[in-house]
């Protein structure tokens, strides 16, 4: 089982044993329209843009269809981008991913499947997208319809880089447990969902 990183002592341990996952991995870069999803190779080296999906917030079509599209290409694991300002400090756009992160999870779990899906951090992925777009030679109008993927695909990059070089497990898991329903056995319960870091309490 991979290991948290609670200590220094556990890190160290997890570099050696080169704890983390190996195979397909997606990266997801939310926003308030469009949702950019990426993936890897199973060995983890190169991530690319895959697609482009409409957000939809009173429905989570969106959200259901990342599920579906992680159980199609057997993905191990999902990054999604936790978006922060040059200071680290999280706002608004950062709740939001975090709960689309919890969504996802909900979303996954009521498929029957249990893929980790951990928040990073994803400073600047959006800009870094539209400057590689320009470096490119794609016009900014046409920016558009493939930025959201380019950011995805920068924001698992990132992890998979801190993967290897670290040889452990980067990020902040959310994890959805069911509190306890307030009649006892038998109510009815709401996930709770919870995240844990993978290294001295800071998302990565």
């Amino acid at each position: 089982m991979p290991l948290r990183g609670d200590s220094g002592s556990h890190v160290s341990e997890a570099a050696v044993a080169g704890v983390y996952p190996r195979g397909v991995k997606l990266g997801v870069d939310v926003g308030t329209v469009r949702v950019g999803v990426a993936v890897c190779d199973r060995d983890g080296i190169l991530a690319t843009p895959l697609r482009t999906l409409q957000r939809n917030v009173k429905k989570n079509t969106d959200v259901r269809i990342l599920a579906a599209l992680a159980e199609e290409l057997d993905a191990v694991e999902i990054f999604v981008g936790l978006p922060r300002t040059m200071k680290g400090e999280e706002h608004a756009s950062a709740r939001m991913a975090a709960d689309y992160a919890q969504l996802l999870v909900r979303a996954l779990q009521g498929a029957g499947s249990d893929v980790p899906v951990r928040l990073i951090d994803e400073r600047l992925s959006t800009v870094t997208a539209h400057r590689n777009l320009h470096e490119a030679g794609m016009s900014s109008r046409n920016h558009r319809t493939v930025v959201d993927q380019v950011a995805a695909a920068g924001i698992l990059q990132h992890a998979l880089d801190m993967q290897k070089a670290r040889g452990t497990e980067v990020g902040n898991r959310v994890y959805a447990e069911s509190a306890p329903g307030p009649t006892g056995d038998g109510a009815q319960t709401d996930p709770a969902v919870q995240t844990h870091s993978s290294e001295h309490g800071r998302l990565q």
